[in-house]
């Protein structure tokens, strides 16, 4: 991987990009959704979520953004990499990030997108617990999962 990417807060003038990034990793990610079901998420994405968030953007060299993260406290709310980058460790960066300082971290993540629940247990987060709906009560059930920081055995003596 390429050791000239960063990460930094998004600037506002981004939303769009970040828009359409999070569109096209949806489109490459989320293939349970009905177009008409994408088409309300993304309205609510656009004028509600990304306008009210400060996320953490992963740029290249040439400052392009490539991903994105958004937390509340412990909580990671959003994490999307752009589907051409997928599979290339930005994802990884974004949630080393994230587990820096951190003791614990909890996320929801969609039981019908497989690929990301599996590279959240790589990054070793475990299941605990099921909604049967999304925060908008449609019927897209979330799997809870969380990460624990495994501290260090004491040396026995």
């Amino acid at each position: 991987m390429d050791s000239t990417y960063v990460i930094r807060k998004a600037r506002r003038d981004e939303e769009p990009l970040l828009f359409d990034l999070w569109h096209a990793s949806v489109r490459a990610t989320h293939s349970f959704l009905s177009e008409e079901a994408l088409a309300e998420i993304a309205m609510e994405v656009k004028t509600k979520f990304l306008p009210n968030v400060e996320p953490d953007v992963i740029v290249d060299a040439t400052d392009r953004p490539m991903g994105f993260m958004v937390m509340t406290g412990d909580s990671i709310d959003a994490l999307f990499v752009d589907a051409g980058h997928r599979g290339q460790g930005l994802g990884t960066l974004l949630m080393d990030a994230a587990k820096s300082g951190r003791t614990s971290l909890t996320l929801e993540v969609n039981e019908q997108n497989t690929a990301a629940w599996a590279f959240y247990h790589r990054c070793g987060f475990t299941d605990s617990d099921r909604r049967a709906q999304d925060d908008a009560g449609r019927p897209f059930p979330l799997i809870v999962m969380k990460w624990t920081r495994q501290l260090p055995l004491e040396p026995s003596g």
